[in-house]
């Protein structure tokens, strides 16, 4: 009679480890997924910079004045 409240605590000890271990492999996959959606939206939104950035200076050739270069500081 003294096993059965040992053995009811492993029991509840392996569930609580076993779901422990379910939310871990949850959390980890929302970690990844979130990372892989900042990424693409990263590279989206340097597509749009660097489309952006060609626009002008087509533009600027099309007038005919010479390109800026890339400043060192970034304007604000």
């Amino acid at each position: 009679m003294n096993n059965r409240p040992d053995d009811a605590s492993k029991l509840a000890r392996a569930n609580r480890l076993r779901l422990a271990a379910e939310e871990s492999a949850r959390a980890k996959e929302e970690v990844t997924q979130e990372a892989i959606a900042v990424r693409k939206n990263m590279a989206r939104l340097r597509e749009l910079r660097l489309a952006k950035e060609a626009d002008q200076i087509r533009q600027q050739i099309a007038i005919g004045s010479a390109p800026k270069g890339k400043s060192k500081e970034r304007e604000k």
